[in-house]
């Protein structure tokens, strides 16, 4: 018998009706308490004990990779960032990972613009000022007079970019890649270099994958180039942003404000400066919510485990079916 380790956040809560499934291939599961991820001394708890893992965030890194080696044989994350994945000790150690791309495209532009238009209308503000008493005007702008700037073109930001169009911005866009010039084109899009982004964009969307090269992408230095009306969005990886420098540029008033899907350290420390600010919108890295997706990626990932576990995938369609039913 096989055994799986089940630690990705959002599927837990659903085992219910997956464990029949999982054990219809005649799988044991091992299913521990996770907050947000597991560390790296909580997977080695378990190492040697499972033959494929289900996982969301956590950290498997060449010393886990290996301790878990030979008997670990594929790594399905529930989702597609990867990053917190060593690929290329999985590679070394002839690990599968899997993944599924484009998993929560609509869900996560779809937040993108809620913080667009909430900043924008000044919503959040207006809300607390009836709710204090007072009977503040708060004046608040339209889309149509703002310029986005998108960084990183890929699913997601197409997909934001598709959006803001659709509401008449100017958007600018950023990418260590070629963009197809037929989508340029079609949206209006004016791809430029990222420093000249950050200093002609009322809103900045973060939509990048974390990388060595996109590692604080968003220093204190580029930080100074923006505008102090600007407002930073951040739904693709924390660690994109150099959190420290975006609260001294917040607290100084070189920045309008943040909204923010992602951090550095999650969940977000209690001590954390940005829990105290009025001009940030914080969530806890939950863009991607949607019970229509959710369900596809669940569905997805446990196709990516059972390749990897070299059993009958085909299968899988019938227990679909019947769950579904």
């Amino acid at each position: 018998m096989k055994t799986v380790l089940i630690s990705a956040p959002y599927m837990l809560p659903e085992m219910k009706r997956f464990r029949p499934v999982l054990e219809a291939f005649d799988l044991a599961l091992i299913t521990p308490v996770v907050l947000e991820r597991l560390s790296e001394e909580e997977i080695l708890a378990h190492a040697g004990a499972f033959d494929g893992t289900i996982c969301g965030d956590d950290r498997y890194t060449r010393e886990v990779i290996e301790a878990c080696s030979p008997r670990l044989r594929v790594i399905s994350k529930w989702g597609t960032g990867i990053d917190s994945i060593d690929q290329a000790a999985a590679a070394d150690f002839g690990v599968m990972v899997g993944n599924t791309p484009n998993a929560f495209t609509v869900p996560v532009s779809e937040s993108v613009m809620g913080y667009l238009l909430a900043f924008s209308r000044q919503l959040p503000w207006l809300d607390d000022t009836i709710k204090a008493g007072t009977w503040d005007k708060i004046n608040g702008k339209t889309l149509v007079e703002s310029t986005l700037g998108v960084i990183g073109v890929g699913n997601v930001g197409k997909a934001v970019i598709r959006r803001a169009h659709a509401f008449g911005m100017k958007i600018l866009g950023n990418d260590i890649v070629e963009i197809a010039p037929d989508f340029v084109l079609e949206q209006g899009v004016e791809m430029t270099g990222l420093e000249d982004l950050l200093a002609r964009s009322d809103f900045i969307s973060v939509n990048c994958s974390l990388n060595p090269t996109s590692y604080h992408l968003i220093n204190a230095e580029r930080l100074s180039l923006c505008r102090p009306t600007a407002v930073l969005i951040n739904t693709a990886r924390g660690p994109v942003v150099d959190e420290r420098a975006l609260v001294d540029a917040l607290h100084s008033g070189s920045l309008r404000g943040a909204a923010l899907d992602v951090f550095e350290v999650e969940p977000l420390p209690l001590d954390s400066p940005l829990r105290q600010m009025d001009q940030v919108m914080l969530a806890p890295h939950n863009s991607n919510s949607s019970p229509l997706f959710w369900e596809r990626v669940h569905w997805n990932t446990l196709r990516n485990l059972l390749i990897g576990l070299e059993l009958d995938v085909d299968r899988l369609e019938v227990f679909k079916a019947q769950v579904a039913a």
